[in-house]
Order: structure tokens, then C-alpha cells, then sequence
């Protein structure tokens, strides 16, 4: 949720142009209008005020769907006033959303019998199932803490400090410790080593991601596992994992098979995926999924008599809607692991393309991973002049809207630029996004830098140059390039 904000203090009315063939009164912005207007004006007035923001499919910075096929819009549309939590009066929605955690829950090698049910729930996005995760973690280690008589108040979680803020909110307001491993430069993500190293008696779980925010790589859960099970062993601990695979989770089953970072692992204990995500779905859907029932402590799930039946439940909402559960139980069985597949080979072959592109200008560094989410990060060689911040700005005129960044702590000196590959990037738009980016650098090199390059003076003498130095330094240059620009469109025709 975005806290509210006036964003006009000077204006607090709403104007429309065409929306005045149907009403001529202006609208408050922000109180309720004392009388109705027509359904046609207020289409217009929402639709005119709209049309100022991004363009969705050339948003580069999200993670999230923003393309499916039209029939499963038909069939969102036709379940957007289906109230999930009334399993009873749509119990085909229920079991729709039942085939799909136990499809995923294969899908991450869950040790299950052909007739055994998994253990999991659809959630509005990753953020929800992290939450219910650590809960679950956090109750039951404070239950062995109880019976073994030991304290159980100053619980902590380890994770990497490259993880989603979501982690932050759990560790906030469940009162959880909140452990992170420092990033350094060149690598961006969790070091399994010292992540073990940091876990005590009072570690509830180690948060393992795959597929950075930052980068897209993958974190090394095997070897995570392996350094934590030698730790259990020597110490008597039980100490978790848990999967982070909002990005990863709908990738690495179809590009990586042989990677091991799911419940092949004895130590992990439950895994999110984001299906809003290279789950193919629009935004509204996640999943968390446990390895078995002993690893989701019954007292956590609710049951409740509602409208005629016995509802287990275990959210941290209560009403919601069902299009996003149906939208993925239709990506499941329309595209299959074929299509799955093929879809995720597409997504890495473009983001290939992209990558080959930028290394081409010789401007970048690419910092992303080959093998993880795909996605393309990259920093300028040289910033000195101008900035990663001033790519992205620029890029906005072409209509690309893509991140800049600074690196979490230890690493913040490093800035970054990323964009994500998603299923509806074609490998012609990575094309013309290379050709902007040229565009943008060769327009950059002929502005002069926002911030001067301090420089010895011609004494030779190095240090910080006074105010009035710096003053008529950025008046000459200033003269210099308006002078160049006018001689050399003194002969163009405007």
C-alpha cells in the first residue's frame, strides 16, 4: 500500500476537456462529489488522467505480467466478482486453486505420494507468502524453544542484505531480528559462508533467494545446505531454509532442471514463487508452498464456520479475488512444461541479445549472471561525467522506463541500470532499446556534466576549487557549448 499524498496544493478541483460534453462543473479532487455525474463523464475524466502513465509493456523495471493471451482475459473478467473466501458457494474455484498448489508443489520436488496432497495457499504476491512463511517458522521454533524450557523472545532470521523489502516489513512487524549478510563489489548476493557463520540458537530460518531483485542471480542453495547441515550437526540445532523464488521459481524448473535449490534439499522446509511473475499471471497471485504438514504449525490455520462449511485458512487478508487463481491454473494446463519451457528459453535468448548489444557500445559493465533470472544489469565504465540516473531519465523521452540503482550496504558505491526480460520483450525491442541507449549516450557526451570532474588547476595545484572558480568554470563551458550548437545549426533549416 502507497500512503496517500496531495499532489496538487495549488489546484483541488479535476478538469476535463471532453469529459464537458456530458458535465460543465468541475470535481473535487479530494472530497466526494455532492452529486452524481454520467457514467460517460467519468469514464472519461479516469481514462484522460491515465493516459499519463507508463506504457506497461515498456515498463522494464517490473518483474510483473503485463501480457496474457485474450481467452484467459475472458475468463478473469467472467470470475471478477467471485469472492474466493466463499470456498463453499464456488467450490470449483477452490479446487481449481487446490491443483494448482499441488502442480507447483511437483514442480519444486515436494517428497510426495502419487495420491498425497501438498501443503500450501495462494496468496495476493510474494510479499503475503513470506510473511505466512516466516510465521510458520517463527511459531514453531518458539514452540521447541518453550518445551525445551529455553527463552523464545529474541528469535532472528539470516538472509543476505540484497533481499526484497518484504523481508524487512516481516522481520518489523513480527519482531524478528532481522540478520543480513553484507554484499561487497562483484558479488551481489548472500556468500553461503558467512551467512552459516552468522546463524545462532536463536535462528528461526536462512533466506535463500533465487533470483536477485538486483541482479537475477541465483544464490547457492546447495552449497547453503550442505555448510548448514555440517553447522546442525555439530551444534545440535535444527536450523531451516527457506526459498525465495518469487523470480526463480517458474525459471529454474524449466531452464536449469539439474539445479538443486528446492525440496531435493532436506533443509528446505518451504519455498514462495510469485505466479504474478514468470508465473505468467497479472499482478494479484503468489504461492507458498511447505515441504509437509509438520513444517506449518496447526495452530496457525484457522478454521472457520462460514456460510455453511468448515474453511481452513491460513492468509493474512480475508476476502479476495478469484480471476488470478483461475488465470494460473490456465497458464498451467494451456502451456504445460513445453510451453513453459519455450516460453523461458525465449525470455533468455532476448535477454542474450540485449546483453550482447550493450557489450558492443564498450560503455558498460554487465553485472548480471548468465545463468539465473533473465534480466540484463549493467553500470557505465565511466560515470564521472554523467551518470546511470541520467540513462534512465533520458530513456523515459524514447518510453522505456528503466531503473537506476545503487547497490545495498557495502556495495552502494555501485550503481546500476536493469531491465527485465519478460515473455511479451521481443528480441526487436531489445534491438531498438540497444539503438536508444546509443542515442542516449552520444546526447550525454555532447551535454556538459552535472557535476565537474574536479581537475588540477594549471599551477598544478589539486584540491576543491572556490565557489566563484567553480562559478565561472561552468559560465565558460556553458558559452563554449551554446556557441558550438549555434555554428553548427546556423546552415540547418528549421
Amino acid at each position: 500500500m502507497v500512503l496517500s499524498k496531495t499532489f496538487s496544493e495549488s489546484d483541488e478541483s479535476i478538469h476535463s476537456t471532453f469529459a464537458s460534453r456530458y458535465v460543465r462543473n468541475s470535481l473535487p479532487r479530494f472530497t466526494m462529489p455532492e452529486n452524481s455525474i454520467p457514467k460517460e463523464a467519468a469514464y472519461q475524466i479516469i481514462n484522460d488522467e491515465l493516459m499519463l502513465d507508463g506504457n506497461p509493456r515498456l515498463n522494464l523495471a517490473s518483474f510483473v505480467t503485463t501480457w496474457m493471451e485474450p481467452e484467459c482475459d475472458k475468463l478473469m473478467m467472467a470470475a471478477i466478482n467471485k469472492n474466493y473466501v466463499d470456498m463453499d458457494e464456488y467450490p470449483v474455484t477452490t479446487e481449481l486453486q487446490n491443483r494448482c498448489v499441488n502442480i507447483i508443489a511437483r514442480l519444486f520436488n515436494a517428497p510426495l505420494e502419487d495420491s498425497e496432497t501438498a501443503v500450501g495457499v495462494g496468496t495476493v504476491g510474494s510479499s503475503e507468502a513470506i510473511m505466512l512463511a516466516g510465521l510458520a517458522f517463527k511459531r514453531k521454533w518458539q514452540n521447541k524453544r518453550k518445551a525445551e524450557g529455553k527463552p523464545f523472545d529474541k528469535p532472528n532470521i539470516v538472509t543476505g542484505a540484497n533481499v526484497q523489502v518484504c523481508w524487512e516489513k516481516f522481520a518489523r512487524y513480527f519482531e524478528v531480528e532481522l540478520k543480513e549478510v553484507k554484499l561487497s563489489e562483484g558479488y551481489y548476493v548472500m556468500d553461503p559462508v558467512k551467512a552459516v557463520e552468522m546463524v545462532d540458537e536463536n535462528t528461526i530460518c536462512v533466506a535463500a533467494i533465487l533470483g536477485s531483485t538486483l541482479n537475477g542471480e541465483f544464490e547457492d542453495v546447495k552449497l547453503l545446505n550442505d555448510l548448514l547441515a555440517e553447522k546442525n550437526k555439530e551444534t545440535g540445532w535444527d536450523t531451516p531454509i527457506h526459498v525465495d523464488a518469487a523470480s526463480g521459481g517458474f525459471i529454474a524448473p524449466f531452464l536449469y532442471p539439474e539445479l538443486e535449490w528446492d525440496f531435493r534439499l532436506p533443509l528446505v522446509k518451504s519455498i514462495n514463487v510469485s505466479g504474478h511473475k514468470y508465473g505468467l499471471v497479472y499482478a494479484g497471485i503468489g504461492w507458498v508452498i511447505w515441504r509437509n504438514k509438520e513444517d506449518l504449525p496447526e495452530e496457525l490455520i484457522f478454521h472457520i464456520n462460514y456460510l455453511g462449511a468448515d474453511q481452513p485458512t491460513f492468509t493474512l487478508n480475508f476476502s479476495k479475488g478469484s480471476s488470478q487463481v483461475i488465470a494460473q491454473y490456465y497458464q498451467l494446463i494451456r502451456l504445460g512444461f513445453e510451453g513453459y519451457r519455450n516460453v523461458m528459453e525465449n525470455c533468455h535468448e532476448n535477454a542474450m541479445v540485449l546483453k550482447e548489444g550493450l557489450e558492443k557500445t564498450g560503455r558498460f559493465n554487465i553485472v548480471s549472471k548468465d545463468e539465473g533470472v533473465p534480466l540484463v544489469a549493467f553500470s557505465l565504465k565511466d560515470n564521472k561525467r554523467h551518470d546511470e540516473f541520467e540513462v534512465a531519465e533520458l530513456l523515459r523521452r524514447f518510453g522505456w522506463i528503466v531503473p537506476a540503482y545503487t547497490m545495498p550496504a557495502d556495495a552502494q558505491h555501485i550503481t546500476v541500470l536493469r531491465v527485465v526480460i519478460r515473455e511479451d520483450f521481443s528480441r526487436t525491442l531489445a534491438e531498438r532499446l540497444v539503438l536508444d541507449i546509443t542515442k542516449v549516450l552520444h546526447e550525454l557526451d555532447s551535454l556538459p556534466s552535472k557535476v565537474l570532474v574536479p581537475a588540477s588547476d594549471q599551477n598544478g595545484r589539486n584540491g576543491k576549487k572556490t565557489e566563484i572558480e567553480t562559478q565561472r568554470e561552468v559560465t565558460t563551458y556553458w558559452r563554449k557549448f551554446v556557441s558550438e550548437r549555434k555554428a553548427n545549426n546556423k546552415n540547418k533549416i528549421c
